[in-house]
């Protein structure tokens, strides 16, 4: 079994541009199995709908020029691994862990967390952080403030 790479991939300016263009074309088919021909040979693969669907988001992330990874949704992360995803610092992490926040598990001394326990994190802390936000706009305009 390959070990996968977390490392993210920064696209170049080319990349970007055949990334834009390619999912353009892709776009059409991302409901269905695809055969693709693989280069000059006539040796073709069939990607299953759900395989294209992501190829789609990853090209059109790429075109966009964000830097993009792979991960598995069974995947453990370190606490560096989990607050680079997050975009706030470690200490930040250990602390939510702490606080029972976070579920994870030790290997030794060392933290892991599941990338799916991560991504439910995420995912609450966006739906209140939108719930707060929907309830200042009814405050400002119960206020009558002009919003």
């Amino acid at each position: 079994m390959k070990t996968l790479d977390y490392d993210p991939v920064t696209p170049t300016e080319n990349d970007s541009m055949l990334a834009r263009d390619s999912s353009r074309k892709l776009v059409r088919y991302a409901s269905s199995d695809l055969s693709v021909r693989v280069g000059d040979s006539e040796e073709t693969v069939v990607l299953p709908a759900a395989a294209v669907r992501l190829l789609v988001d990853l090209l059109s992330a790429m075109a966009d020029g964000n830097a993009v990874t792979l991960i598995p949704i069974h995947a453990e992360l370190t606490t560096q691994q989990a607050a680079d995803l997050l975009g706030v610092s470690r200490p930040f992490i250990v602390k939510q862990i702490e606080l029972g926040v976070i579920p994870h598990r030790k290997v030794g001394t060392h933290r892991r967390i599941l990338f799916r326990d991560l991504m439910a994190y995420k995912k609450s802390t966006e739906t209140a952080r939108e719930q707060a936000l929907d309830q200042l706009t009814a405050e400002a305009q119960d206020l009558d403030m002009g919003y």
